[in-house]
């Protein structure tokens, strides 16, 4: 979440995992999950942070790609 008089950068925003959020997250995960997760990323040649965003927002929305388009009866919009 931002504080006030913080502004994001480029590569962060309120609608999407941070790099630093992904690399926090995915070592509590075990580790044949974190396997998979980071084999997907080099196979799809996308950031950690995108792979694990999509994985998540596909599970809250079914058609959702990403947490921005994700439209989830559990996510406040």
């Amino acid at each position: 979440m931002q504080t006030v008089g913080t502004p994001l950068t480029p590569e962060q925003s309120d609608e999407h995992l941070s790099p630093i959020a992904a690399k926090m997250f995915l070592p509590a995960l075990p580790e044949h999950i974190q396997r998979a997760l980071l084999a997907h990323s080099q196979e799809t040649q996308y950031p950690i942070e995108m792979v694990l965003e999509m994985a998540i927002a596909g599970f809250l929305d079914s058609e959702a790609i990403t947490f921005a388009d994700c439209h989830s009866e559990y996510v406040d919009g």
